[in-house]
């Protein structure tokens, strides 16, 4: 369960990081709303799934699938334009979290 908690916390990164450009500087009330709850639920997940796993690996790879997820985003919802190079290093960074997945026993 500690793994489901952790990937909605990084869901709930990704969703306050998209509501937060959305507000324009909190000055939308509603996408400011949203991403205080955003904010609060990934937290919360976050911290449900530190109850039974070590910090050295959950935070990291929540900390990846938001850095990871907003980048999609930014591509694909607000038509960001990135550089070969990257890409590079976000598949560096995908390797990077699967790597600490898989070599962490847990």
């Amino acid at each position: 369960m500690s793994w489901i908690n952790l990937l909605i916390a990084g869901f709930f990164e990704v969703f306050w990081a998209t509501t937060l450009k959305l507000s324009h500087g909190f000055t939308k009330l509603g996408f400011s709303i949203a991403t205080l709850i955003g904010l609060a639920l990934s937290f919360y997940f976050l911290a449900k799934a530190t109850k039974t796993m070590p910090i050295s690996l959950s935070y990291p790879i929540w900390t990846g699938i938001g850095a990871v997820g907003s980048i999609l985003v930014g591509v694909f919802l607000f038509k960001d334009n990135l550089s070969i190079t990257t890409w590079i290093f976000v598949i560096m960074l995908i390797v990077g979290i699967i790597g600490i997945k898989v070599t962490s026993g847990h």
